[in-house]
């Protein structure tokens, strides 16, 4: 069984898949957001097509543990994903995540368009790494 990471965002949700042993991230992916349907639709055929058994959602805490709007969107995202998918949804703390993508990305000189059609799959492999590191205590 794969785990499957996700950086819910408005305008792009990024996506990384782990390993076979769930070790480490194997493969990630950007999906379109705008539209939330069409965003899960591409999700499930990700799942489908890469044997994904368990779903990651990032959650958007703000720095004090305190949820925003931000975080309940990523609450119904992820409820609408559990009901499409019939998978467990975990919600995973997300904090820093972009930060650290776009350090990232700076550290490798993305800049750009190229960093913005980048930074979401990295941040889902930042919450997929998290979560798998948790995992494997």
């Amino acid at each position: 069984m794969k785990i499957m990471g996700i950086d819910y965002g408005d305008a792009r949700t990024g996506v990384a898949i782990s390993d076979l042993l769930c070790s480490i991230v194997g493969s990630t992916y950007v999906v379109p957001s705008r539209n939330t349907e069409k965003a899960i639709a591409d999700i499930v055929k990700l799942v489908q097509d890469n044997g994904v058994g368990e779903l990651v959602v990032g959650l958007p805490k703000n720095m004090n543990g305190t949820e925003g709007p931000r975080a309940e969107l990523c609450r119904e995202f992820a409820a609408k994903l559990e009901q499409a998918t019939g998978l467990p949804v975990v919600l995973w703390d997300e904090r820093r995540t972009t930060v650290e993508a776009h350090n990232i990305l700076s550290m490798h000189n993305y800049h750009g368009q190229k960093r913005k059609n980048t930074v979401d799959a990295v941040a889902a492999s930042l919450i997929l790494e998290g979560y798998l590191q948790f995992r494997g205590r």
